[in-house]
């Protein structure tokens, strides 16, 4: 059984290993999942596989990543959540995309609200972003219900529509109620 990184009420967020493709693979050739994410739908579990090792990589490099996550009550998996590090901004962000039927359940909030107390309390970092597409209405109230401010609209990479860019620090994080 894998180490579980993170748990909360409901769920289990551990690293997303190569054994994990073919859920991977579901996630991301679901085009309603691919919708907001300005990435082309996998078409290939080889194509997932070696995504997927890339993820690992950041695992000892960084001390943290995307994780798999999984319903705790029958470890059902769900989708990933997490932190990466944004190296064309020196920036860590804070990311989740989960199949259809788990959307709208409050899971994106509770898995966000543990990884930023992960990532503030147990990682020490500083400062934690988020970025979303503003029509995904969905992700952007997720930002703001675990706390986080809208910093600005910009785009992410140049000649992109302009996204959404959310922040939060340490100290703010650690004066939520």
């Amino acid at each position: 059984m894998k180490h579980h990184l993170i748990e909360t009420e409901r769920l289990v967020l551990r690293e997303i290993a190569l054994e994990d493709t073919s859920d991977m693979f579901r996630l991301h050739s679901n085009v309603e999942v691919q919708k907001y994410t300005g990435e082309s739908i996998l078409d290939s579990e080889a194509i997932m596989a070696n995504k997927i090792r890339k993820r690992i990589a950041d695992y000892p490099k960084y001390g943290y990543g995307r994780w798999a996550t999984f319903l705790k009550h029958n470890m059902e998996f769900i989708g990933w959540s997490g932190l990466a590090y944004l190296p064309e901004f020196d920036a860590i962000d804070l990311g989740y995309r989960f199949l259809p039927e788990y959307w709208g359940k409050g899971l994106a909030t509770e898995a966000s609200l543990a990884i930023l107390d992960y990532g503030f309390n147990t990682l020490n970092i500083e400062t934690i972003i988020a970025i979303a597409m503003p029509e995904n209405r969905a992700s952007t109230r997720v930002m703001e219900k675990v706390g986080m401010r809208f910093d600005k609209l910009a785009p992410y990479d140049p000649g992109m529509e302009d996204v959404a860019w959310y922040s939060m620090s340490k100290s703010d994080f650690n004066a939520l109620p």
